[in-house]
């Protein structure tokens, strides 16, 4: 593999797990990229197309899904779709940096699948009670919508071992670090190195 191709991380986690915040640490360092999503949800009122999202119809996301155009596609709580665009990948590459994705466990299967290089880190709250405080603390859910939250979130822990990586979310400054420990470790894989160290062997005489 070269290391100009794009390092691809996927991070998944129960939603208010905290995973959007690691996210965020992850992109803090230089060379990274988020790849937005499609999805067919309404924007909440602090969010913006293009930003975390692109919002779109779901007879353009069925669209987008005939045209191949998705790198993985899943629907959540059996109503709205997410999808990442292939695009991301290609513009990644065209920037030589490496992309960060934010997927459910679903997408996160299909991307280990077309990508096995990626690497998949997936963060859990630190008890049941932790996270039900989270969502609850969001505001933003009914109490049907909390119960399926929590069992959704027992349903896709119970996936941990399909990841490379684990990050328990406890304390924000060490979850951080450790995601960020765990992106730069991944590019010091050797055969993402390969022609860098090829090119220095060449020094040798090698």
């Amino acid at each position: 593999m070269s290391q100009s191709e794009p390092l691809v991380l996927i991070v998944s986690g129960p939603s208010g797990s905290g995973k959007s915040t690691l996210v965020q640490k992850i992109l803090e360092l230089p060379g990274t990229m988020l790849a937005v999503s499609s999805t067919t949800r309404a924007p909440r009122a602090t969010e913006s197309n293009g930003k975390w999202y692109n919002f779109v119809s779901e007879a353009q996301f069925r669209e987008m899904v005939a045209r191949g155009d998705f790198l993985e596609y899943a629907q959540v709580f059996g109503k709205n779709w997410y999808g990442t665009p292939r695009a991301a990948l290609d513009e990644a590459l065209a920037k030589r940096k490496d992309l960060v994705l934010e997927i459910d466990v679903q997408g996160a299967k299909q991307v280990k699948q077309k990508l096995p290089g990626s690497v998949a880190i997936f963060v859990i709250p630190p008890s049941r009670e932790d996270l039900e405080r989270r969502i609850r603390e969001r505001g933003q859910d009914s109490e049907d919508e909390i119960r399926r939250r929590l069992d959704r979130a027992r349903d896709e822990m119970l996936n941990y071992s399909s990841y490379d990586f684990a990050v328990v979310n406890d304390d924000l400054d060490r979850a951080g670090r450790e995601v960020q420990a765990i992106a730069l470790g991944s590019r010091c894989r050797v055969h993402r190195m390969e022609d860098r160290i090829r090119e220095i062997l060449k020094s040798f005489g090698g």
